[in-house]
């Protein structure tokens, strides 16, 4: 008879500690070459266009590490202090221009939720089998394109540069609104009870309104003055294709890590925490390179299991806890392409499945039905 595993089971918290030595040490070894690739690239430029590609390649692992290391923030877990990964968070979303305090937010409710797909649909806000089936045969090819892996290119450059700089504009336009709404209904209300009163889909607390609003000065500032010194041409052209090409390589590791055969997709009703960090998160086996560029992140059944434990903890925790984790799918890179078909849940069965898997099982339904 199989034991019931019990998050008691697994060795946790020693690795939770937070060292802000090494914190600082990764921050350092991360921030200043990605600093420094900018410069090289510069030079680079002015003896030949054909040096860039390879320095652009380094650019945007760089930008992919700082987004990983912005991420530990988030759970305040890279520094002991709660500030100061407040501080270091907001510096690491500003070189990938996305406002880090709301991004976190919604990144925690993907933690609280994780494996329960009623609740949460993933990255791509995937379809049912159930919902899917009721588009029409137009619908379902716009829903299949947009979920191509190649879609991770133009949607990541519009995660990363354009709505951030959308939510604000869109934010602001809607509290203009409700401004003048309340001063029509009372003349002598003051702003700050008027901001109060605004709900909007864009921010959900003053924080998350104060965080976007700097980040958006910063990054669009730093956009003008970058342009200003290096060229709009070269500036642009260079950031917008590190932008767009570390946005799709995240966007692909979080899908894989959480969208695979065998993933738990449960209905809210006998949803389970334990049980989705392990058989609903993935291993992702990397290269020693890449595991150093992805801060690690491919252990990511262990950061399921406690989003506390730092990147840099995440390997020897695995190491220890690894006899508990047999249920963990464990991927490597050759497998990552196979993931992204899975993108309908099937409720009825609580699992994940292709389009053509569920077009072949509606099919042979069909026919059943027909004879």
């Amino acid at each position: 008879m199989e034991t019931e595993i019990k998050k008691s089971d697994f060795v946790l918290n020693p690795y939770m500690k937070s060292n802000d030595l090494w914190a600082t040490y990764q921050i350092i070894n991360t921030v200043v070459p990605y600093i420094c690739l900018w410069f090289l690239a510069v030079k680079a430029a002015e003896f030949s266009l054909w040096t860039l590609p390879p320095i652009m390649v380094l650019m945007i692992l760089f930008s992919l590490r700082c987004f990983s290391l912005m991420h530990d923030c988030g759970h305040y877990s890279l520094f002991t202090s709660k500030k100061v990964n407040r501080v270091v968070g907001f510096c690491l979303g500003l070189i990938n221009a996305i406002p880090q305090y709301p991004w976190s937010r919604g990144h925690a409710y993907h933690h609280k939720t994780n494996g329960d797909w009623e609740r949460y649909r993933g990255v791509g806000a995937f379809l049912s089998t159930e919902e899917f089936s009721k588009l029409n045969s137009f619908d379902q090819s716009v829903y299949e394109l947009t979920k191509h892996p190649l879609m991770a290119l133009p949607g990541g450059f519009f995660y990363l540069a354009i709505k951030p700089r959308l939510a604000l504009v869109l934010g602001l336009y809607g509290l203009t609104k409700h401004f003048f709404a309340c001063k029509k209904q009372n003349p002598s209300m003051k702003f700050a009870q008027i901001f109060a009163t605004y709900e909007s889909r864009n921010w959900y607390s003053k924080a998350e309104f104060w965080d976007l609003l700097f980040n958006n000065i910063a990054v669009i500032s730093s956009w003008v003055i970058l342009s200003n010194l290096l060229g709009a041409g070269f500036f642009l052209g260079i950031y917008s294709i590190i932008l767009t090409c570390s946005a799709a390589v995240f966007m692909y590791v979080f899908f894989v890590q959480h969208n695979y055969e065998g993933s738990y997709a449960h209905k809210t009703a006998g949803w389970d925490y334990l049980t989705a960090a392990i058989e609903g998160s993935s291993y992702l086996e990397l290269p020693t390179v890449l595991k150093w560029f992805s801060a690690d992140i491919g252990y990511h059944n262990i950061h399921h299991l406690s989003e506390r434990i730092p990147n840099y903890h995440l390997e020897a925790c695995h190491r220890v806890n690894s006899h508990l984790l047999v249920k963990s799918k464990k991927l490597k890179i050759g497998d990552m392409i196979g993931c992204f078909k899975f993108i309908l849940w099937d409720a009825s069965s609580n699992t994940l499945v292709s389009i053509d898997s569920f077009r072949q099982t509606n099919q042979v339904k069909s026919q059943v039905l027909s004879t």
